[in-house]
């Protein structure tokens, strides 16, 4: 009898709870330690993880939580693409 299959999971930044890594949005720090959205979940660097959930990214924001578990300010830029990419699953979702 095969053994299922282990679904990686990740802490929300925003509600601090463990859900499946492709329920999430990543946030990734490069090497070179730029902070940057990860789309694909591929990007080599240090991630963080928020839902896509408009009040779990603005406590995380607002906590700074993100700009902490990366160790670098997160740019408006990424906030707003994080925004709308949150947005965008909203409205996929309904």
């Amino acid at each position: 009898m095969p053994t299922p299959k282990k679904i990686p999971l990740r802490q929300c930044l925003g509600c601090r709870e463990m859900k499946p890594k492709k329920d999430l949005l990543r946030v990734v720090r490069s090497p070179e330690g730029v902070a940057a959205l990860d789309l694909r979940g591929k990007a080599s660097g240090r991630g963080a993880y928020v839902c896509a959930n408009p009040e779990c990214l603005k406590r995380s924001v607002k906590s700074r939580a993100l700009g902490r578990a990366l160790g670098v300010p997160i740019p408006d830029d990424v906030s707003d693409a994080l925004a709308a990419e949150v947005e965008k699953a909203r409205v996929q979702n309904v």
